[in-house]
């Protein structure tokens, strides 16, 4: 048995080491060594990636210039590599020895700020942009560590004699790092995208690694007796991803606080007052008649935070099990169920845990559970959502529950990262159908995050930041994709209608020319299919005010002409005249629309026959009646003949629609590129497309799939009326969550007959 004046070997955070110490200095040198070796390799692991990721850039770069730089940037950074590590290292060990120093420094603001972090608006474009990305990383990767840095945090407070360490001054926590690294940086004389380039690296291969450096750092101190009680507890009101945590050698009690209010303080005015309402809402129900899971005081005790996460873990593996038996059906009205019954499942849950069921839970878990379960009701009965979409997404209520009771800001913050899955998830989920996912990748990525959650999320929120990013970069390559299609689509669309447009004006200029004239077979058929063809290509290659097609259409007037009588000497001189300029017009012509030289030729061979006889030289018969014979022309059959009269020309034009004064005419007139529309084609048949263009021709509205491939396209009216007779349906462009709470506020707000809640 210990003598009671021996002294403990355990320092709790009452008592306070001298880093100058022998005990001490030994705990600083060990914390010294562990960061070094750890961050030694990881810095080398990352300047290992520097120069594939250049490379990688500089082949995509969009010129030379730019590629020019990253491949400066390589030569750069292989030379000055063993500089900005060495630098890197030596600040790392610096400031581990120095901090207490540093920290009790006149200026008494702790760790001196580094370069960029003054007023933002003395700062320059690229120490701004540094600054941005560095500041980034730094809040993502605090946020990710914060278990294993608040213990470093505390731990080292004890060494460094009780000064207050927090996450913004630990000497190797992500802040400090990232700050002696864009010191080292200073080393390289590289471009500021090159740069950013690295940082992204560098928060890649080194602050994303930095688990298990805290873990090692927290076991060695843990070891030498330095708050080996430290405990984290879940925070019932915590920040996002923080749960409070607690030194029983302290004198920590390690309880949960209770939150004021299950939706938290929102951070904008925004969405203030429909949060005020829901609290209002929830307030008023709980003191009406129709609440009922209340028993007198003095009853079993309520369930704590802790007991809830552990019987909701539970529920939640039991799920997870369930998503992979063939016997599970998982279809919507079993669901809606499950979405009903969760209340009661947790409450015997915790009865199964505890030993007796406790017949109620505090008012504000019952108002998170309840809100939580309206939030998927909502999501079961979301027409914006496919039927199979809304399956999937409704097995993360057990999951989004959970992180409700960890987090009250969930349903207050709009950029809470739950929220901003949930809503991207319902997004990405918004356009799908199965046609447009026939190799299944989004059903299936959609699927892998719900499996995910399901399996993995303990009480970590940031698996929720991570998804989010995943989902993100899954959207964005699609997206990418898609559009290439989609730019196709508009292209080729674009391209039939400039080319309509182009036959519809050629045909009228020749038309306007040759309708009603008793013209020669072989003249007739050159200027209403070859030359037509000529007019169309003219138009789309140099336009309708360019000089060529002016000339073109001089040159079918003085074709026209040519075909007049000539009977006196003046008019034979003069048709002689016209002749050479005829000839190498047409030849340069015809050979623009595809003929080959040799029908050029026969086809040149009947003209002058014809205009020997116009002459009035000696022409045979034989040829003569050859040149009236229409059918010799050696016309190829890609050449489309145009309408044979002005009055089949106006039939064949697009009628004009009368403008209309209805709900749906106006509701088409605001459509804008990028929003949803579901089509009904038929009783089983259902497609999702996005109004990707709608053209300033002919004002028909182009639609395609999330693949970016057409669906279809239509007039405004023939639009409207699809929206009238319900074939056509405009989908939500607001986020599911704010369409959610509104539709949760309706619902409350119904008289109590009318609104069964949850808890009923």
């Amino acid at each position: 048995m210990k003598d009671a004046s021996e002294p403990s070997n355990i320092v709790s955070l009452s008592q306070r080491l001298d880093p100058s110490s022998e005990r001490g200095g030994a705990l600083l040198n060990t914390v010294r060594d562990i960061a070094g070796r750890r961050l030694q390799v990881l810095i080398n692991g990352m300047f290992e990636h520097v120069d594939d990721a250049l490379f990688d850039l500089a082949e995509k770069a969009e010129n030379n210039a730019a590629q020019m730089h990253y491949f400066d940037g390589m030569r750069e950074v292989r030379k000055r590599r063993p500089m900005v590590e060495r630098s890197f290292l030596a600040q790392i060990s610096r400031e581990l020895t120095d901090f207490a120093t540093n920290y009790r420094a006149p200026s008494g603001n702790g760790l001196s700020l580094p370069p960029g972090s003054g007023e933002l608006s003395l700062v320059a474009d690229n120490e701004l942009e540094e600054s941005l990305a560095i500041t980034s990383m730094i809040g993502k990767n605090e946020t990710r560590l914060a278990r294993d840095l608040f213990s470093v945090n505390q731990r080292l407070s004890v060494i460094y004699g009780g000064i207050k360490i927090e996450d913004s001054t630990n000497p190797v926590g992500p802040a400090a790092l990232s700050q002696a690294f864009r010191q080292a940086m200073r080393e390289l004389s590289a471009e500021m995208r090159v740069k950013l380039i690295i940082y992204k690296l560098f928060d890649r291969y080194v602050l994303s690694s930095l688990d298990e450096l805290y873990q090692e750092v927290n076991a060695e101190l843990v070891r030498a007796g330095v708050l080996p009680q430290l405990r984290h507890e879940v925070s019932r009101a915590g920040g996002a991803q923080r749960g409070a945590t607690t030194a029983d050698a302290a004198g920590g009690t390690g309880a949960p606080a209770e939150a004021g209010t299950f939706l938290g303080e929102d951070e904008g005015a925004a969405s203030n007052e429909l949060l005020q309402t829901l609290r209002t809402l929830f307030s008023a129900r709980r003191a009406g008649p129709e609440t009922v899971m209340r028993v007198p005081a003095g009853a079993v005790q309520l369930p704590s935070a802790n007991e809830l996460i552990g019987a909701l873990s539970v529920l939640q593996s039991q799920a997870a099990i369930s998503q992979h038996l063939p016997s599970h059906g998982g279809n919507a009205l079993e669901l809606a169920g499950e979405v009903q019954q969760l209340k009661e499942h947790l409450l015997a849950q915790i009865g199964s845990l505890r030993g007796e069921k406790p017949s109620q839970v505090s008012t504000i878990d019952e108002d998170t559970i309840d809100l939580v379960g309206m939030l998927f009701e909502f999501i079961l009965e979301d027409r914006n959502l496919p039927t199979e979409m809304q399956v999937l997404l409704a097995r993360l209520q057990i999951p989004y529950l959970k992180a409700a009771i960890l987090d009250r800001k969930l349903f207050a913050h709009r950029q809470h990262p739950a929220r901003r899955l949930l809503d991207n998830l319902a997004d990405a989920a918004k356009g799908w159908s199965a046609e447009s996912d026939r190799d299944h990748r989004l059903h299936d990525k959609i699927k892998s995050i719900v499996d995910r959650l399901l399996q993995d999320f303990d009480d970590d929120l940031t698996i929720f930041e991570r998804l989010c990013t995943e989902l993100q970069e899954f959207q964005d390559i699609s997206r990418r994709r898609a559009e290439l299609a989609e730019q196709r689509v508009a292209e080729s669309t674009r391209g039939r209608e400039k080319l309509e447009q182009a036959r519809r004006r050629a045909a009228r200029e020749i038309l306007s020319r040759i309708d009603g004239r008793n013209l020669p077979p072989l003249v007739h058929g050159i200027l209403s299919r070859a030359w037509a063809n000529y007019l169309v290509l003219t138009i789309l290659r140099q336009g309708e005010e360019s000089t060529e097609f002016r000339d073109a259409l001089r040159f079918a007037n003085d074709f026209i002409d040519s075909t007049k009588p000539a009977r006196t000497l003046d008019e034979r001189r003069a048709l002689r005249q016209m002749l050479p300029g005829i000839e190498r017009a047409l030849r340069r012509g015809l050979a623009n629309v595809a003929f080959q030289e040799s029908d050029i030729d026969r086809l040149l061979a009947q003209l002058h026959t014809y205009y020997r006889h116009q002459l009035g030289e000696t022409v045979p018969e034989a040829e003569v009646r050859a040149v009236e014979e229409p059918a010799t022309l050696p016309i190829p059959e890609s050449i489309q003949p145009i309408a044979e009269s002005e009055a089949e020309l106006a039939r064949s034009e697009p009628e004009q629609e009368a403008p209309l004064d209805t709900a749906e005419m106006q509701l088409v007139a605001e459509l804008k590129p990028g929003i949803w529309l579901e089509f009904a084609s038929g009783p089983d048949t259902i497609e999702r497309a996005k109004l990707s263009w709608i053209s300033p021709m002919s004002g028909r509205y182009l639609f395609v799939n999330r693949r970016g491939l057409k669906v279809a396209d239509y007039s405004p009216h023939e639009l409207a009326a699809a929206l009238s007779s319900g074939t056509a349906r405009v989908l939500e462009s607001t986020a599911l969550f704010d369409r959610a709470l509104d539709a949760i506020v309706g619902r409350l707000s119904q008289p109590a007959s009318a609104n069964p809640t949850v808890s009923e």
